[in-house]
C-alpha cells in the first residue's frame, strides 16, 4: 500500500502517520519528491484494516500498488529517480559511461585504462575483483588485492569505482573501495546477497538475469528496496535465446518497457550481450537513442592477452571513437554525454 500525502503535510503529521503504522508490526519506505511525499507500507496489509489511514492529518489518499514490486514501480514514485554518485548523475539527461576491464589483472593495466577511458570522457571505472565463471579452472579475480588497484585507480583519475559483489560475505570488504556494488547477472536471484547489498544504502547495479523477465529482473530489485534503498540501477545485459551469433541476444525493448515500469535509472552494457568488440559500438548507439541512461563497456589496452572476455573489449582508441559518435547521437535527443 502506498499513502500519499497532502501537499503542506508537515513533519509532525508525517512522523505521527508513521507512528500509526509501525505501532501494527508494519515498516514503512518514504519517499519526497518535488511536489508530494509519498509513504510505502512494507509487511502484510490486512495488519491495516483497523487503521483509519485517510482520517489521518496530511494523509490525502490510501491506495493498493497493483504491481507485485511496490517500491520500484511508477505507482509508488511517478517521478524518475535519479542516483547522484560523487556529483555524477544517473538517471538525468547526461548519459553517463561505465568503462574498464573485465577483471583487474594488474595495476599498471588498471592505470592505463582508468587514465584512458577518463581522456575519451567515460564517467565511471569499472573493474571485477571477484569473477564469477563458468568454469572453476578459469581465472576468478585478485580479491581484495584488486580492489586495492581499483582503489588507487580511483585516487590517481577521480573516477569512481563499480565492481561486482558475489558473496554477503565480502560485503563490508568492497564497500571500502567500490562506490557503486554490481550484482551480476548469475546473482539477480541471489536473495540473501540482494538483501545485503539494500542494508549497505550504497548505490546498487543490478544486472539482469541469463534468462529473467522484466518482472522477475524488478522483483529482485524490490528485495533491495524492501531495506530502505532505493538507489538500484538496472542494467540490461542480453539474455539467453535460440540465437548463437552472438553471446546472448540484447533486449532493446526492455528499456522503454522499464520506463513506463520503473522510476529506476537503466544502462546497457552491449559487451556482455554481444560478446564480440565489433558489435558494441553499434548496440551502444542504439541503447543511447532508445532511451538508455548509461551504458557499461569493456575496455583493455590488450584483448588478445586479457584473462577475461577478451573478445567483447574495445581498444582505448576504439573507445574514443565511439564516444564521439555517441555525443552526436545524444544531442540528437536532447541529451549529454
Amino acid at each position: 500500500m502506498i499513502i500519499v500525502l497532502k501537499k503542506d503535510a508537515t513533519q509532525e503529521e508525517i512522523d505521527h502517520i508513521v507512528e500509526k503504522i509501525e505501532a501494527t508490526g508494519l515498516s514503512v519506505l518514504i519517499s519526497k519528491g518535488k511536489e508530494r511525499t509519498i509513504i510505502g507500507v512494507i509487511g502484510d496489509e490486512s495488519l491495516l484494516e483497523t487503521v483509519p489511514l485517510e482520517a489521518l492529518p496530511g494523509v490525502e489518499k490510501a491506495m493498493p500498488v497493483l504491481k507485485p514490486y511496490k517500491f520500484v514501480s511508477r505507482e509508488f514514485k511517478p517521478e524518475s529517480t535519479i542516483i547522484e554518485v560523487e556529483g555524477r548523475k544517473i538517471g538525468s539527461e547526461q548519459i553517463q559511461v561505465i568503462a574498464g576491464p573485465c577483471s583487474v589483472e594488474t595495476q599498471a593495466l588498471l592505470m592505463n585504462c582508468a587514465e584512458r577511458v577518463k581522456e575519451s570522457g567515460a564517467n565511471f571505472l569499472r573493474g571485477g575483483a571477484f569473477k564469477p565463471r563458468t568454469s572453476p579452472y578459469s581465472f576468478q579475480g585478485l580479491g581484495e588485492e584488486g580492489l586495492k588497484y581499483l582503489g588507487k585507480a580511483k585516487e590517481e583519475t577521480g573516477l569512481p569505482v563499480v565492481s561486482e559483489l558475489m558473496d554477503p560475505r565480502d560485503t563490508e570488504l568492497l564497500c571500502e573501495y567500490v562506490d557503486i556494488i554490481q550484482i551480476g547477472a548469475r546473482n539477480m536471484q541471489n536473495f540473501r546477497l540482494l538483501t545485503e547489498v539494500g542494508k549497505t544504502g550504497k548505490p546498487v547495479l543490478l544486472k539482469r538475469g541469463l534468462a529473467a523477465t522484466v518482472k522477475e529482473w524488478l522483483m529482485s530489485a524490490e528485495y533491495i528496496a524492501s531495506q530502505g534503498n532505493t538507489s538500484i540501477i538496472l542494467c540490461e545485459r542480453g539474455i539467453r535465446t535460440f540465437e548463437t551469433a552472438t553471446r546472448n541476444t540484447l533486449d532493446l525493448s526492455a528499456i522503454p518497457v522499464l520506463k513506463e515500469e520503473t522510476h529506476l535509472p537503466v544502462i546497457v552494457d552491449p559487451s556482455h550481450a554481444t560478446g564480440k568488440w565489433d558489435l558494441v559500438a553499434p548496440l551502444a548507439k542504439a541503447a543511447v537513442a532508445v532511451g538508455a541512461d548509461g551504458l557499461m563497456i569493456e575496455v583493455h589496452s590488450d584483448p588478445e592477452n586479457a584473462l577475461c572476455d577478451g573478445a567483447q573489449s574495445l581498444k582505448p582508441d576504439k573507445f574514443a571513437d565511439l564516444m564521439e559518435e555517441l555525443r552526436a547521437i545524444a544531442t540528437a535527443i536532447g541529451r549529454t554525454i
